[in-house]
């Protein structure tokens, strides 16, 4: 999976506008801290292990929101977005990757997907 793509096609949508784009910067900072902190807040506030495993998997799917904040906020300058997307079939690849984004919810997919940095056959 290409991290930096999913995020552009997120940002992009389906009529790329601005409105759009700044939703899903604050929605991918807010996944880091909301779930990260909600996380840490369950996991030191449980006593059983179903509590701690259910912190421990919020906290690592906040992380995976990291790369993504990331390659959202560097495409946020003028002009990067559109450079990422030129020559791509915006709704073709808007499918392919609504299925991919499946992986936040993967404990620490997506950052092994962008440590790896190169895309995996989907296929």
């Amino acid at each position: 999976m290409d991290v930096k793509r999913l995020a552009a096609l997120d940002m992009y949508g389906t009529r790329g506008t601005k409105r759009r784009r700044r939703i899903v910067l604050v929605e991918y900072i807010a996944g880091v801290i909301v779930a990260s902190g909600f996380g840490l807040w369950v996991l030191l506030n449980s006593s059983g292990t179903g509590g701690r495993v259910f912190g421990a998997w919020l906290i690592a799917v906040g992380v995976n929101y990291i790369p993504l904040a990331g390659h959202v906020m560097r495409l946020s300058a003028p002009g990067v977005l559109d450079a990422e997307l030129v020559g791509v079939d915006v709704r073709r690849e808007l499918a392919r990757f609504g299925i991919l984004q499946l992986w936040i919810v993967v404990p620490l997919a997506v950052v092994f997907f962008a440590v790896r940095g190169k895309p995996a056959r989907t296929g």
